[in-house]
């Protein structure tokens, strides 16, 4: 039975193909169906009204009928329109299609004086007649088209759909009527406290306040739940949680993405990852500001292969600049990177540039062979263990590879020099959030001077916390520890993080640069911190196991240089208002070149010469709030304290 059923379903879909190529096969058919409404008509009217109608004058009125539908079809295209996805509107139209000849044939008949008694009834019964012979017609259309396309012999999986708002119902149709559906949607699930014992196209709504949700979960043997969008995946994250322990399958669709060349919604539904629930609401940023600065200009990406890097070349991509430079000292992930661009931006003109920051010979033929317009310097060591295992090779590329560049940068007259931070920099507990804070420190002293020389050049520091999925954050390590059994390895219970998604950080980043002043620093948004054992226990659930049992967590004890919990802003530090809700800027002390330019001398020297004591003592003579954590040179504060 299977095999004549997809036969059928092979036929039927070859025919749906053939008249989408041939529209003109749609006209044929709804003429042809126009004159059998017409024939009956002819013989309800002979038959029980008046016999006065010729054989003659039948066929004469029947060939000026289609005549007049034929000339209306065309002029209204009602043929056209795809009958599988037949709307309301399509009917509208199709009713006024089947209206115009009816009136044409009853003036035809009185012009040309027909022998025909009540031609106005008889002109509003053939009207009636075809358009019901044509819905129907396309009636059966429909339900053959999503009976064929929904008919599968694979196991479905029934699911529950979470919302009834405009994407949640639209999302419950895709899954319906997907020519590929896994899935059989047998209800919806709200949270709405005005809805109760209501349905949506005969499927239940479920109310998370009044009915007992997880009853109906087991009796309907729901094994799937799909968000439509994920702002709701972030504000049921409890009922999400009890879901993943119950062992449903948790999905979410972003906003459709168009129509595909065969006529398909593309949802793009996948699994629920992490990262989801940690993001906010979509940041909006000015991109016609943006677009305006960046359009047709020469940028360069320091760091380019990078987490944050690479997200602000894609995004940067988008507005068709002139020129992107791709500096990167690693040679294969910008090789990786290069593929990428060329697949997605085929029209960008870029040029991947192997180097590195610390040399300067580099950085000057960069500037003379491109001349950049903007500067945006991602490149610096961010892993705090190993920094402060290896404090020279720290200052060396944070501080030295950023006084190059933003030296460099202001030689060559470019625009604007935007800088990347981080949150470690503030209060500093270790070598590198020092090392950043003392890169901060230079560039916002070379711009304090910059402004009193009346240089035009823009020195801008935007500052945030941990980005997810970065490489080496604490996502992809707890993956790999999850995938190998465990365990899941956590510092302390009580470290606390601030979290914010690559793409979102990048966006802020270049808002923050579209409008930020010179030797200004810009903090971000970085909404409610997370506790890190709390994500442990999220991520354990997720991949459907149970915390402790079928996956240990062990508190390992806090790593060489790592603070509790990270600061946005020191002690002394006020933040003001700007122009985005997302993006403050810092008020913080101002430092003088010539001093800063002398202490940043001293610490490369003595970088340079591996002399890592007084590598440290140098770094806390210059900020003096950075006091070690969980690290030998916490001897050093000690001896500055007697």
């Amino acid at each position: 039975m299977s095999g004549v059923i997809d036969g059928l379903k092979k036929l039927f879909r070859s025919f749906l193909m053939f008249s989408l190529k041939n529209r003109w096969l749609v006209l044929v058919g709804d003429l042809t169906l126009c004159s059998v409404g017409y024939v009956a008509s002819v013989l309800l009217h002979n038959r029980y009204l008046y016999s006065d109608l010729s054989l003659l004058d039948s066929v004469k009125i029947g060939l000026l009928y289609v005549f007049f539908c034929f000339i209306i079809f065309v002029l209204l295209k009602s043929f056209r329109g795809l009958i599988r996805h037949l709307q309301y509107q399509e009917m509208g139209r199709l009713s006024i299609a089947m209206l115009l000849p009816s009136v044409l044939l009853y003036g035809s008949i009185q012009v040309l004086h027909l022998q025909m008694q009540m031609p106005f009834q008889y002109a509003f019964q053939l009207f009636l007649l075809n358009l019901v012979l044509l819905l129907v017609f396309r009636y059966v259309i429909v339900y053959l088209y999503h009976y064929t396309y929904a008919y599968s012999n694979r196991k479905q999986h029934n699911t529950l759909i979470y919302g009834m708002g405009a994407h949640s119902v639209a999302l419950a149709q895709w899954v319906t009527k997907s020519a590929k559906q896994d899935y059989r949607v047998v209800g919806f699930v709200t949270r709405n406290n005005g809805v109760k014992k209501t349905h949506i196209q005969n499927l239940t709504v479920f109310n998370l306040s009044y009915d007992n949700v997880y009853r109906e979960i087991f009796r309907k043997n729901v094994t799937t739940l799909i968000f439509p969008d994920y702002v709701t995946v972030r504000k049921e994250q409890v009922f999400l949680t009890t879901c993943l322990e119950k062992g449903l399958n948790v999905l979410v669709s972003p906003p459709f993405e168009g129509v595909d060349d065969k006529d398909n919604l593309r949802f793009q539904m996948k699994p629920i990852q992490f990262e989801d629930l940690l993001g906010r609401e979509e940041i909006q940023i000015n991109m016609d500001l943006i677009a305006a600065q960046l359009e047709a200009k020469t940028i360069l990406v320091t760091g380019a292969a990078g987490s944050i890097g690479s997200e602000l070349v894609r995004q940067l991509a988008t507005f068709r600049p002139a020129r992107l430079i791709l500096f990167d000292i690693a040679e294969t992930p910008l090789h990786h990177l290069r593929l990428e661009i060329e697949q997605k931006f085929p029209n960008l003109t870029f040029v991947p540039v192997i180097g590195d920051v610390r040399d300067a010979n580099r950085l000057d033929f960069v500037f003379r062979q491109y001349a950049p317009t903007f500067v945006y310097h991602a490149a610096a060591y961010k892993h705090v263990p190993l920094m402060e295992e290896n404090p020279c090779e720290a200052l060396l590329v944070n501080v030295m590879g950023t006084r190059l560049l933003a030296d460099t940068s202001l030689k060559y007259g470019v625009e604007r020099f935007v800088m990347v931070s981080t949150d470690k920099a503030v209060n500093p507990t270790n070598v590198m959030g020092c090392s950043k804070r003392i890169a901060e420190i230079y560039v916002q002293s070379l711009a304090r001077a910059c402004k009193q020389a009346g240089s035009r050049i823009q020195f801008v520091t935007t500052r945030f916390g941990n980005v997810l999925g970065s490489n080496g954050s604490v996502i992809p390590h707890f993956k790999e520890q999850i995938e190998k059994g465990g365990p899941l390895t956590v510092t302390h219970k009580d470290i606390i993080r601030y979290f914010m998604t690559i793409p979102e950080a990048c966006r802020l980043v270049l808002e923050a640069a579209s409008f930020g002043n010179s030797g200004e620093i810009y903090v971000f948004d970085m909404g409610e911190p997370v506790k890190i054992i709390d994500l442990a226990r999220r991520m354990i659930i997720m991949a459907g196991m149970k915390p402790d049992i079928d996956i240990e967590i062990k508190i390992i004890g806090l790593r060489p240089g790592e603070k509790l919990y990270e600061e946005l802003l020191s002690n002394s530090e006020n933040t003001l208002p700007t122009v985005h809700e997302k993006i403050m800027v810092a008020s913080v002390r101002e430092y003088d070149l010539g001093s800063v330019t002398e202490n940043v001398n001293e610490l490369i020297e003595l970088s340079k010469k591996v002399d890592i004591q007084g590598t440290v003592k140098a770094m806390k003579r210059l900020v003096p709030e950075f006091k070690s954590k969980n690290s030998p040179f916490e001897l050093l504060d000690e001896a500055q304290q007697l």
